[in-house]
């Protein structure tokens, strides 16, 4: 997969995606990220990439030409896909989004700044944007790097265990069950009798009913989205059961 991105600040996503999962990945040859600075394809000694707005107020716009001209600099290079506009303005980022992406052999990301883009260069070249949440950060190069991580990780190969993206919150549209590990001081203090059993089954059945019992707890609007199965459904009324007789803490 390969992914490019313009922006004012291409050093910030090519050493974001050079650590952790999406950085090993790149070492195994299954992501390429290339950054592109509009600032090199602009024009005069200024290298100048934005304007006062039309209209007046206040702030700076990104003007057109330095981002047309990096963009066909970037596609003559080989990048592909649709160029994917981070914005607030645009749908929510979702996992569902992330292994759509992650099945495709590339896209583009544009980070505006400033005010943001010149919406002619929107119109003209942009194919869909993506938020990744409903606040303004002052470009899109954070939203970049989460595209990039949650797309990267999902590649065939860039986990050590591909079963730990499986579980991973939002992959079945919950959260994911709470885990415990062997700690030298804490031992097994806290960690619940079913984890020590051994028995797979049981496990499976506790881990399932916790997914669904956090979410019912913090995450009640992905339920509402969501067709629980019978099983599902009865799991979930014995964990509400479970809380509801549970000794309330002061």
């Amino acid at each position: 997969m390969r992914i490019d991105v313009l922006s004012l600040f291409p050093a910030f996503i090519t050493q974001a995606a050079g650590l952790g999962v999406v950085g090993r990945a790149a070492e195994r040859g299954l992501i390429t990220v290339k950054g592109w600075n509009p600032r090199d394809h602009a024009a005069g000694n200024y290298r100048r990439v934005d304007e006062r707005p039309f209209g007046g107020g206040p702030g700076m716009v990104m003007l057109p030409e330095p981002l047309e001209a990096c963009l066909a600099a970037a596609r003559a290079d080989g990048a592909l896909g649709p160029l994917i506009h981070l914005s607030p303005q645009g749908p929510r980022f979702t996992q569902t989004k992330a292994r759509a992406l992650a099945a495709t052999p590339g896209f583009l990301l544009l980070c505006g700044r400033y005010e943001g883009v010149d919406e002619r260069f929107l119109d003209a070249h942009v194919d869909e944007e993506l938020s990744i949440g409903d606040y303004v950060l002052s470009g899109g190069e954070l939203g970049a790097a989460v595209v990039i991580d949650a797309v990267g990780r999902l590649l065939d190969g860039a986990l050590n265990d591909a079963a730990s993206a499986v579980q991973d919150s939002f992959e079945d549209g919950l959260l994911d069950c709470p885990h415990f590990t062997r700690s030298d001081r804490l031992g097994t203090e806290g960690v619940p009798e079913v984890l020590l059993s051994g028995d797979h089954a049981r496990i499976a059945r506790w881990r399932r009913q916790q997914a669904l019992g956090r979410t019912w707890l913090r995450r009640p609007d992905l339920l509402a989205r969501m067709e629980l199965s019978p099983r599902d459904r009865a799991l979930l009324a014995e964990f509400i059961a479970g809380q509801a007789s549970a000794p309330q803490h002061p």
